[in-house]
This record gives C-alpha cells, structure tokens and sequence, in this order.
C-alpha cells in the first residue's frame, strides 16, 4: 500500500490549489469525482447540499484511495472530509493530477 503524494497540510505547497479548494469547492470536488469515473457536474453541486456533501465527498475519497493503493480507513476519511474539506480536496486534486497527468490547470493553446 503506498501513502498519499501530498501531505493533508501539505495544500500550502500549491497555493492555487490551496486558494481553488477554499472559494471554489465544487469545481474541484467535480473534476475529482471525474477522474475516479463519478459524474462531475453532479458531484460538484452535492457540495450545495448539506449531508450530501459529507457523502460524496466521503465516497470519492475512498475510491481515490482503492484506485492509486493508498493506505488508510473509512473512519479517517470520514473525519478528514468533515474536519479539513478544503485541505482534503487539495491533496485528493493533487493526487489525481499527478496519478493521471491530467492537470487541473490546465491551458488551451490558440491554434
């Protein structure tokens, strides 16, 4: 099992990501959702709907974790997304990109 690329705190490494999970968490929980297979627009406005929210944030979490091998509990993810959602949507955004080369910033070329 290997660990998380990015420690929980370790958001500040990125502060555009730091700052995209603080203001604009639904952009960021939705492209997570999506690289995991989940439907991002859908994910993206659960984080409106308190309880639902915890859920998917929860969900995506743990499918994050089987996908790339990571060590861990449901328990832990359950209180790392109610207790850090922003620092926790950071390190899961961070994950992903490196995991799948797909970056969250990414711009298009004028051709």
């Amino acid at each position: 099992m290997g660990d998380w690329q990015q420690g929980l705190f370790g958001c500040f490494g990125n502060i555009g990501m730091c700052l995209m999970s603080w203001f604009v968490p639904c952009y960021i929980h939705g492209k997570n959702a999506e690289a995991v297979g989940e439907d991002c627009l859908l994910c993206g406005l659960s984080i409106f709907v308190p309880f639902l929210n915890w859920y998917t944030l929860f969900v995506v979490r743990g499918k994050i974790r089987e996908q790339r091998g990571i060590a861990g509990e449901p328990v832990n993810d359950i209180l790392v997304t109610l207790c850090c959602t922003p620092c926790a949507l950071s390190q899961e955004s961070v994950e992903m990109r490196n995991s799948t080369g797909l970056g969250m910033g990414q711009s298009m070329a004028r051709v």
